[in-house]
């Protein structure tokens, strides 16, 4: 009989056992599913918070520009000091830093092409700037123009592909396949779905590439060019003017900047090279385009945000395209 009953208590013993360890089991389990709904929760909040705050600075910088595009409708202004310089403002539990630098001091990729919508044909100018470009910064010009024709035919409207192009068919037998745009790229980043664009040219190239919502060809307003720039000034010149000189020109640019582009011109290392009319149009003391980028820090957590903003000629500003991470 006692046996029997020490049989009955260890059984009893090892139930009770068994319902501690589960029970265990679930409150771990509930307990990291509340943490886990704290921390999404907290998480919403500041995404939240971070849209609100970015906005806010967004909309700030859309009326400084405003600002500036009025008081020099002919020259962009280079007083106060703008491009490229942090305006931070402190909020409760963090800060925000917005950034505005000059939009268009840029190779636009999608002047490779001439035309509007989805009307593209190829623009040989533009092709040639952009192997001039690459021959800047040192990329293979072999490797630029297979890029420049492969470019060219993921925006044109025909299927038929340039010499070292690639329409549809050159896509579709990928692993992932897929089609050419038949379109303006909304973002530089576009560019490493194109047949040729390997990652060390596009990593040489990205720091000069924009995508701007017009196929003209890129507007550099000189009087923002920074040396690092220079490879532009080179790639405007065919190679007529090459990087050392341009940063040259560029470090002689005066304190309040060229009055005009015919002043920029008539320096000596600019005046002696030859340059195709239609490029020689490109030089400009106006800025239109602006790349905004906001950063808030709020309770240890840090969203960016990233626009590029448009000044139009009736003094409006609008948003052209806006993302939440920083431009890749």
């Amino acid at each position: 009989m006692r046996r029997r009953g020490t049989d009955r208590e260890g059984m009893a013993l090892l139930t009770v056992l068994l319902l501690v360890a589960v029970m265990s089991v679930v409150a771990v389990a509930i307990l990291d599913d509340v943490r886990f709904s704290v921390r999404r929760t907290a998480n919403v909040e500041f995404q939240s918070q971070a849209q609100w705050y970015a906005a806010g600075a967004e909309n700030l910088a859309r009326g400084q520009i405003a600002r500036l595009v009025a008081s020099g409708p002919a020259r962009t202004p280079l007083e106060p000091d703008w491009n490229g310089r942090p305006m931070t403002f402190p909020i409760d539990g963090g800060a925000i830093t917005a950034t505005v630098t000059d939009g268009q001091a840029c190779f636009n990729l999608n002047s490779l092409a001439l035309g509007v919508g989805e009307d593209l044909t190829a623009r040989p100018l533009g092709a040639a700037q952009f192997r001039a470009l690459g021959r800047a910064v040192g990329a293979p010009d072999s490797r630029m123009r297979a890029i420049a024709d492969a470019l060219t035919d993921w925006l044109d409207a025909d299927t038929t592909p340039l010499p070292l192009g690639a329409e549809d068919g050159a896509y579709a037998g990928l692993e992932t396949p897929y089609r050419t745009g038949g379109a303006m790229l909304a973002e530089v980043s576009e560019l490493r779905a194109v047949k040729g664009a390997d990652a060390e040219t596009y990593r040489r190239l990205r720091p000069f590439l924009c995508a701007l919502p017009t196929s003209r060809l890129s507007p550099l307003n000189v009087n923002t060019l920074t040396p690092a720039q220079a490879p532009l000034l080179t790639m405007l010149t065919s190679g007529a003017v090459g990087p050392e000189q341009a940063r040259a020109v560029i470090a002689a640019r005066p304190r309040d900047g060229w009055a005009d582009a015919a002043a920029f011109w008539a320096q000596p290392a600019m005046a002696a090279a030859p340059v195709d009319p239609e490029a020689r149009d490109q030089i400009t003391v106006l800025t239109r385009f602006f790349d905004l980028r906001v950063d808030v820090e709020l309770g240890g957590s840090r969203a960016v945000r990233t626009a590029l903003l448009e000044a139009g000629s009736d003094g409006r500003v609008r948003t052209v395209i806006q993302r939440w991470t920083p431009e890749e």
